[in-house]
């Protein structure tokens, strides 16, 4: 580190000109602040030369390695930006203090920059590349083109296409909305660059459905197994879940219980023997005659707490695998059983001890008269029992899977699968209570509607060492698995649940992040280089800003320049006057 930041000298290598072999002669010389990792901040003097005869102008070949042309920050600052912020989920306050270290002094804002920067470069250097990736993929046979999107809130939607043999994302981009007119030229593009897929897999959204139709007519396609439970398990359960969600809010119980938690709590923060108390002796079956006093306070606290707990329960699937608002109320019914139970029974003869029972009971009392609430969960539970026989048929999802929505469904044959889902229409369809449930025969009927796209047989795929069988997977997890890591990296950065912000403002490539991890990539992008930044010092600076203008153009965005028209409250009488005017 330098208490001043040194000047080093840059001019370029060459004496003659490159172009025409005429002699260079000293155009001018300017000076720039560069920050670099290796060196830290210093000051760079760079002598221009020109050639007389044809007025090519000669750079610092050794600068331009270094840092992009007028830029402040070297190509290895960037990439740590980049890696810190993508791969790492750094906040731009935690990279900031980390260039600080090193004496790269960065404001928030630019190490922001910088993340961008970095996400258009690789995607700019990924275009590069599209031929190497083909020629791998080649290798395997061809490539089973997986299609997913996400969307947090309002538009845009991040769609993404995988790879799912050689694990490698092809491309993204942004989407005001899932229609066909938007995903027909991303698909094309796709196409384009690395052929027709041997199969594809996506969910059973209609504009997905029809584009992938128009763009690979007669290509193998496959529905996710997973989206095709979660969406049937949402047409089957959502109605009956909402009114058993809305009921419970309207009650507010859950408020009510947390007040009464609080306020026993404080009393046995007082106390601290009497939880110690409480716990040996629903150990031993016996409670000590000197807790009986407090024994109320700390039960009641404890079973509000039980019945909280439901609401956190569930294998990390989401609805309509995981029911939370459903479990919830179980509880509550069984917490007012027991409260009704207990108050009666006075451990010291005297009924005041148990005000802490009689305030969860009055709490419950409202919501235990609530006949829609309770319907709506006797409905449900039939349905339920029916949507699990399918889940288990299915083999993915399954309670109590250690994966959550990483699951990629339990190993077996697709025709073992398919005669077990066979089994379970028979039975469903043959059930007595079939004809008097909409909401199953839905299912079936979607069931029927996609089977071919659900159970296909295996791809012959022709490879350089002859033909081989290929399944596709089953799921799309591995796009919603990185989708959810980026949100999840949000939330641990802002504190924000919704990442509907980031996906709005993050660059549409951001997703090729994810090939920095596998090895294949790298070899592909780094071809022969040691560093991403030696990739990166070969990109042209007017691609890299015409990159990055393009990356930031958000569908539905309104132009910066129409904004202040918008704003203006006279608007529409100035624009009758101009169209008039023009007209007169």
């Amino acid at each position: 580190m330098f208490a001043e930041p040194p000047v080093v000298e840059f001019r370029p290598s060459a004496t003659r000109c490159a172009e025409c072999g005429g002699a260079l002669n000293v155009l001018k010389t300017q000076s720039r602040a560069v920050s670099t990792l290796h060196v830290g901040r210093f000051l760079a003097k760079e002598t221009i030369l020109i050639c007389k005869r044809c007025e090519r102008e000669h750079q610092s070949e050794e600068l331009r390695e270094l840092v992009p042309p007028g830029a402040n920050f070297g190509y290895d600052v960037m990439v740590y930006v980049g890696k810190a912020f993508w791969q790492r989920h750094r906040s731009e306050a935690e990279v900031v203090a980390e260039l600080a270290e090193k004496n790269v002094k960065i404001s928030p804002r630019g190490a922001s920059w910088l993340a961008a920067r970095f996400v258009a470069c690789l995607a700019l250097a990924h275009q590069r590349i599209e031929p190497g990736i083909k020629a791998e993929m080649r290798t395997r046979g061809g490539y089973i083109c997986h299609l997913d999107a996400t969307c947090e809130g309002r538009e845009p939607f991040l769609m993404s296409s995988i790879d799912s043999l050689s694990d490698i994302v092809l491309g993204n981009i942004k989407l005001p909305s899932e229609s066909k007119t938007h995903i027909v030229p991303f698909l094309e593009r796709i196409k384009s660059a690395f052929g027709v897929p041997l199969a594809l897999v996506h969910d059973m959204g209609s504009g997905i459905l029809a584009s992938v139709a128009k763009v690979f007519p007669g290509v193998p396609d496959f529905i996710c197994h997973f989206h095709f439970l979660r969406d049937i398990g949402k047409d089957c359960l959502g109605r009956d879940y909402n009114v058993i969600r809305k009921r419970l809010c309207k009650h507010g119980v859950n408020a009510a219980l947390l007040r009464q938690a609080k306020r026993l709590k404080e009393e046995m923060d007082a106390a601290p023997a009497m939880v110690k108390a409480l716990r040996e002796g629903v150990d031993n079956g016996l409670l000590d005659p000197e807790s009986h006093e407090f024994a109320p306070v700390v039960a009641a606290y404890t079973l509000i707490q039980w019945a909280l707990k439901a609401k956190t329960e569930g294998d990390g699937y989401g609805f309509p695998f995981d029911r939370p608002h459903l479990a919830f109320a179980r509880r509550l019914r069984d917490l007012n059983t027991h409260i009704e139970r207990i108050k009666g029974v006075r451990l010291r003869g005297q009924w005041e001890d148990n005000k802490p029972y009689f305030k969860i009971g009055v709490a419950l009392k409202p919501l235990m008269k609530d006949k829609a609430l309770w319907k709506a969960v006797d409905a449900i539970e039939k349905k339920i029992v029916v949507f699990e026989k399918l889940r288990k048929a299915m083999r993915i999802a399954l309670p109590a899977g250690a994966h959550g929505l990483n699951d990629e469904g339990r190993k077996g044959g697709i025709r073992t699968i398919e005669a077990r889902v066979a089994k379970f229409r028979r039975q469903t369809v043959e059930s007595k209570d079939y004809a008097q449930s909409p909401e199953i025969k839905k299912m079936i009927e979607q069931i029927d509607k996609y089977w071919a796209k659900l159970f296909a047989d295996p791809i012959v795929a022709q490879t350089p060492s002859g033909p081989v069988m290929i399944q596709p997977q089953r799921t799309n997890n591995i796009l919603e698995q990185f989708f959810r890591g980026i949100k999840r990296a949000n939330r641990r950065k802002t504190g924000n649940a919704s990442a509907s912000r980031l996906i709005r403002t993050m660059l549409a490539e951001t997703p090729l992040i994810r090939n920095l991890e596998n090895p294949a990539y790298m070899n592909i992008l780094l071809d022969g280089k040691s560093t991403i930044e030696e990739v990166f010092a070969e990109i042209e600076i007017d691609k890299l800003r015409e990159g990055l203008r393009k990356s930031q153009d958000s569908p539905g965005r309104i132009p910066q320049q129409l904004k202040p028209l918008i704003a203006a409250s006279d608007f529409p009488e100035k624009l009758v006057r101009t169209v008039e005017k023009a007209t007169a």
